[in-house]
Parts: C-alpha cells; structure tokens; sequence
C-alpha cells in the first residue's frame, strides 16, 4: 500500500511551529557486521567480541570495550561499551550504538538499555534506518520483545538526508509525531498526533493513520489528484487500493465534480506464474448527443456512459503464449470529454502464438471500435480468425534460406463487405559476397491465393471491392540485389559510400479482382524503396517488373554521426500501374526518396525524410524529427507534410502538421515542460479539412518537480476542438506523488 497524503491537503499547507529537532543522519559507523564465529539465526546463543573484556565474578558482570559486537538468534548490538550483567540479563551499551533486527533494520542511539535476547529495552535519540529505505528518528524509543518500536516525539521521511555533495540536507517531506508506534512484522508505522512536512510548510494536524514501509501490496490510499476543466468543472480524484493478495490489486477510485455527477474507476490487476494482466473500466452518467458534426446543438440526453480497457500476457512455455486487449467505450465522446485518451479508434485483440527459432504460429482475432465522426460502426472490420504460419529453413537449396508461410483471414462487417483470404507462400534468399566485395542477394519468391467475398457494393472506393464470389490468383516474383560498400577515410574519420542496384522481374498479377482490405495505404518511402512489394499489405501486389537504383553515404566522426541515403526506381514494362497517381509509383519513373539523419554527440539528432516528385521537383513529402539539448533541456520539433494530390483514396489524404516539445530543467530537481500539435492542413490541400492553415489541435504546459521521495506538479492543457459534448476549453491538473510509502 502506498500512503499518499490528499493533494488537497497539500493545497492549505501553513506556516506552523517548526518541525522537531531529531537528526534523521546516520551516525558515523557502518551497521554491526555478525560478530566472529557467529552460531546460525536460530541458535541462542550469545556470540561476543571486543577489543578488551573485563570480568567481576562478585557480581558476574562484564564489560566490554573498543568495536564491540554481540548477537543472538540473529539480532546484532555494535557499540563503544557495554556492561552486561549476566544475573539480570540488563545490557547497557553506550558510545556509537547499532541494534540489527533479522528484517535488517537497524536502530541507532546515544544509549541502548537491552535484555540480553538483544530483542527488548529501551534507547536515547534514537535513529532507526528501515531496510525498505526509509528511517524514523525519536527523542526516545522503547523496543518491545517481538521488536515493536514504541517512539515519543519521532519523525519518518523516506527522503534522502545527503544532498549530492554528501552535506546534510532537509528532506523534501516528512512526518512529525506525537507518538509513532513501528511494527516489523507488519512493516508498518502508525501514528498519533501527527503533522504533514512539505517544503519547510507544515499541515494542521492529522488524524490517526498509518502506511506501509513495504514494497509489497497492502490496502490503503493511493496517490489522489485535482484538476479542472470547462465541462466538468474541479475534479478530486481519491484512488484506494484494496490488496486482494501479494499478487494481485483492485484500485477504487471514485472522480468528484462540481460541474458533473460523480464517475467510478476501477482497475484490477494481477500476476501469476504465467504471466500479468489488468483490466481497467469507467462508469458514469451524463448528457451526451447523438449528431456529432453539429457542434452547436444543444440536443443533448442523459445517458450511462463508460469505458473498458484491459490487457494481458502468459507465457505457458517457452515457446506458447497467449495475450489480448480489450477496449470497449460506450460513445465516440466519453474518452475525450473525460480526458481519457485522444485516440479514434480502439481495438480488441486476442492471439495465441508460438514462437521457436525457426518457426512461428499465430492464431489471432480483432475488432475496431470507431471514434471518428462520419464513420459507420457497421463498416468497421471483425477479423476472427487470422491464422499465421511461417517457418525458416537454412541451408535449403544451393546453401540459401527457405521462408514458407500459410496465411488465412476472414474479416465480417454488420453492414458492409465480407471477406475470406487464404495463400500460401515460398520465398528462397541466397546471400553472398564476390571477390571484389560486392553483396550479391538473389530471390525467387511464389505466392497462391484464393479470396471469397460478399456485399462487395458497400464499400464506396470500387477499387478496393475486388469481384464479388470466389477468387484465385498466382504471384511470382524473381528478384537480384547488389551493394558494392567503398570505405575510406575522411576528415579524420570514415566514410562509407554504398551504390546499390536492384532488379525484379514479375508478371501481371490480378489486382482488381480481389478485394483490398490490408493495403490501402501505399506510399513511396526510403523504407519500401527496395521492398519485393510496395504494397503495404497482402491484397495487392506490385506486378510490374523494374529496376531500382540509389545510394547509402554515412561519415563517422568524433561526436559527429551523418547517414543518408537516396533511390529511384524505374518500370521496365509499359501496362498501366494499379497504382494511383501521388503515390510516386504511377509512372515508368518513381518519385525521388531518401532520408538524412544527422548525430552529434547526444547534443542534436536530426532526421529528415522526403519524396521529391520526378517531374517538377516539387516535395512530395516532406518529414523532419529533430532533437536539440540534453536530458536536462531539450526540445523536439516534427513537422509533416505530405502533398500528393490524391483524392480518390480516403487513406492518402494530404495534410500538413507541427509538433513541438520541451523541457527546461530550472534546477537540480525543478523543470517546466510543454508541448503543442498544430494542424497546417488547408482546403487546397484537403478540400474535407476544416482548417484554416494554422489550426492548433491542443498543446500542454506545466512546471514538475521531482527528486527521490517527491513527485509534483501542475499542468495546463487546451483542447481546441470541438466534438459533440466533448467542448473545446482548458483543464489543469495537479498532482502530488509521494515516493517510497510502499504499493
């Protein structure tokens, strides 16, 4: 259990009397180490040395001085002296004393008053340093026989007491009581008369409460948070978690509003022998409308709304494992109204999959979830089930790799087109390097398909319909690539220039015949350039035979790294591309691609990818992800812009966009942060986009500190978009994690 004071205690935290004066730093000395010889934990023995030992048999007292150690039955005593008398079992030990408990706490003080089971008595300006991490220190302590700690006037931070220099410091937070009561053997501490430390300022005083000291589960408050937003107004968050096992959790954490009626989470999670799962959920009631794309309407109904998302993972072997999602919402706005997640679209998975060296099988199953506005949920794809096989054979045929894969599919919708895949596949790569250093890569690739399909006339896009019944197909692809790497020195460090030329012969295939479900978003980019297919997917495949040629440069210097690289190809043949045209493939020519990346030291990372069109050199393209600072400060930049002029595909359409981040580290442990997406996309560039070239989508600011035991801060975001009753508007939030208080 993690004890976490309420962020809005924190909010009315006032000037108070100072905090008490006991020292939370650790006395010179190391931890008593087990004295020479020492008999096993259970033994009752009492092990003793010392640098000197005087014995009066009159009263049959001992006393020993200089580095003294004792233990017995696994607790441990370290001191300058200590007078034992043997009759009464009183051992006093004073100068540099440390107690070790068999939990590995240990108790440090001025004097230490023991029975001779080392296990009871009482201490003086006691300091004890918890195994977990933390440490409570008290004017005076008395140790109980089970080793319950009994503490007047103490304090407990899990905070560090050293700053980086090794000075003392003040810890970031700490609590000051009354009366602390430590229980080993429940690994908690309890407290009466308690106050709240947070930066020097101190909370009015607290009831009775108590938290773990333990990094294993335990109930109790979690972490809470307040923010605010336009809809809901202020929002407090008071998660609790209720520990149904070492191993597994239930949170409860009900979210209150001024503005709205209270929602429920609930977040269950677990961990076996096999493997880790969670399943999360959201449940609430409130007004939400139905005609999304009338931002102005105030045709609202109350309604229950929520939201499930769970996931899972075992590995029954090996080799078998079995994993899923699930992600269920009741609306297209209660994720965003509640500020839940951004995304459009959910998706639920379950595969079962075996994995060996040589060998992969997968039988998996999906559904989507749309979001989007104008998107009929009745079109959106069911896949189940979608079974994969593949297996790799070395040395196959004249010493080259043999690739064999099964492939089936069926994917059903409520209204629109269903479809039924299966092929069967061989590919065979042969690598080798010639005497003058060039890699030689040969392939001979073979595929057979057969497709079934229904209500072809619901899909809009007729290219993407296929033929309505059932269909088959046979690809065949030949293929050769050669590199041919030159290494050489260059302004003091290495440069490596790398020509590469490849050729794929392969005959018309039937396209148009079969439905496209998975290869819809074809585009030309480096990454594809020397692809057997360019296709994104499986239901189309790229029959034209061509040529493709380019280029790899890359400099290594001292801090400074540049790779880049560039390509084109060209179609040997002249029957029309199925390809359409602004994808840079449509023509004999492609389009130009390439990419730069640009290194130096971990100051500056710079990639640039881009498409160039053929004829009038326009950017097609035009991508850049730049990085400049440190880990302390930094900032991000990515810019996207794509201008192919394709409007028949719903998938290729253009668009132009901005992201920025940074972060500035003010201090050691003090930064501001912020982030912002901007939509540059215009009607010229979309005729379905509503921006106006300069479109902020949301952007987030806020100032955190963090060190070892503190987590803070405040954050503010702005939403500008407008969806059904999810509102444009601003929210803030404030949170306040307390570190090392246990789960």
């Amino acid at each position: 259990m993690r004890f976490d004071l309420l962020a809005g205690a924190a909010l009315c935290l006032a000037l108070a009397a100072p905090a008490a004066a006991q020292s939370l730093q650790v006395p010179a000395g190391a931890a008593p180490a087990p004295a020479a010889g020492t008999s096993p934990a259970d033994s009752d023995q009492v092990q003793f040395s010392a640098g000197a030992l005087e014995y009066d048999y009159t009263v049959d007292v001992v006393t020993a001085t200089g580095e003294v150690r004792m233990s017995r039955a696994g607790e441990r005593l370290r001191a300058e002296k200590v007078v034992w008398n043997r009759k009464s079992g009183k051992v006093v030990a004073t100068g540099n004393v440390a107690v070790t408990n068999p939990q590995g706490d240990v108790a440090y003080g001025d004097s230490i008053e023991l029975t001779d089971t080392l296990k009871d008595g009482i201490v003086d300006n006691l300091l004890v340093v918890l195994e977990q991490g933390g440490r409570l220190a008290a004017v005076r302590g008395v140790r109980e026989a089970d080793g319950t700690m009994n503490l007047d006037r103490a304090v407990y931070s899990p905070c560090a007491v050293t700053g980086s220099d090794g000075c003392p410091r003040e810890p970031t937070w700490k609590i000051t009581a009354v009366k602390v009561i430590y229980r080993p053997d429940k690994e908690r501490v309890y407290y009466e008369g308690a106050r709240f430390h947070l930066f020097g300022l101190t909370s009015p005083a607290l009831p009775r409460f108590s938290n773990s000291v333990a990094a294993s589960n335990d109930t109790g408050l979690l972490t809470p948070s307040i923010g605010l937003t336009r809809l809901n107004g202020a929002e407090l968050v008071l998660p609790f978690n209720l520990a149904l096992g070492p191993n597994q959790s239930l949170v409860l954490a009900p979210h209150i509003f001024t503005s709205e009626v209270p929602m429920m989470e609930a977040r269950y999670s677990g961990l076996n022998e096999l493997g880790a799962y969670s399943i999360r959920g959201f449940a609430t009631s409130s007004r939400r409308t139905q005609n999304l794309a009338d931002i102005t309407t105030s045709d609202t109904e109350r309604a229950f709304r929520g939201y499930l998302d769970g996931a899972g993972r075992f590995q029954f072997d090996p080799n078998w494992s079995l994993s899923g999602s699930l992600r269920l919402v009741t609306d297209r706005t209660f994720l965003r109204r509640y500020d839940i997640s951004n995304e459009d679209r959910l998706r639920t998975t379950l595969a079962l999959e075996r994995v060996d060296p040589n060998s992969y099988l997968s039988i998996a199953g999906w559904a989507v979830q749309t979001l989007r506005v104008g998107d009929q949920q009745g079109m959106q794809p069911v896949a189940l089930p979608e079974i994969d096989y593949r297996r790799r054979v070395p040395d196959a045929l004249l010493g080259g790799t043999l690739q064999l894969q099964l492939n089936s599919l069926a994917i059903g919708r409520k209204a629109g087109q269903d479809t039924q895949r299966a092929f069967g596949s061989a590919r065979w790569d042969w690598r080798g390097i010639t005497v003058l250093g060039q890699e030689v890569t040969l392939t001979a690739f073979g595929r057979a398909d057969a497709y079934d399909t229904q209500n072809v006339a619901a899909t809009s896009i007729v290219s993407y319909r296929g033929i309505e019944g059932f269909q088959t197909r046979l690809i065949g692809a030949l293929a050769a690539d050669v590199r041919w790497p030159f290494v050489g020195e260059l302004f003091g460090g290495f440069q490596r220039f790398t020509p590469r030329v490849q050729v794929v012969a392969t005959p018309k295939t039937r396209n148009i015949q079969v439905p496209n479900e998975d290869a819809r978003a074809v585009d030309l980019e480096d990454s594809n350039l020397f692809a057997l297919n360019r296709f994104s997917g499986y239901d189309r495949w790229e029959d034209s035979s061509r040529v493709t040629y380019g280029a790899e440069w890359a400099l290594d210097l001292d801090r400074i790294a540049i790779s880049a690289n560039v390509g084109q190809s060209y179609r040997l043949n002249e029957r029309p591309s199925i390809l359409p045209d602004g994808t840079g493939l449509s023509d004999r020519f492609s389009d130009i691609v390439g990419r730069t990346n640009i290194r130096f030291g971990e100051l500056v990372t710079l990639t640039h990818r881009y498409r160039i069109d053929k004829d009038n050199f326009s950017i097609r393209r035009n991508e850049i992800d730049a990085t400049v600072g440190t880990r302390q400060t930094y900032a991000t930049v990515g810019y996207l812009r794509l201008n192919r002029d394709i409007d028949v595909l719903e998938d290729l359409q253009d668009r132009e966009e901005v992201r920025v981040g940074g972060r500035v580290g003010i201090t050691r442990f003090w930064s501001a942060w912020g982030s912002a997406i901007v939509d540059l996309t215009n009607r010229a560039e979309d005729p379905l986009s509503t921006s106006d070239g300069f479109s902020p989508i949301r952007h987030r600011v806020g100032v955190a500190y963090e060190d070892d035991c503190l987590n803070l801060g405040l954050a503010w975001k702005r939403d500008y978009r407008n969806v059904g009753d999810a509102r444009s508007g601003n929210s803030y939030l404030l949170t306040l994690s307390l570190k090392n208080l246990g789960r």
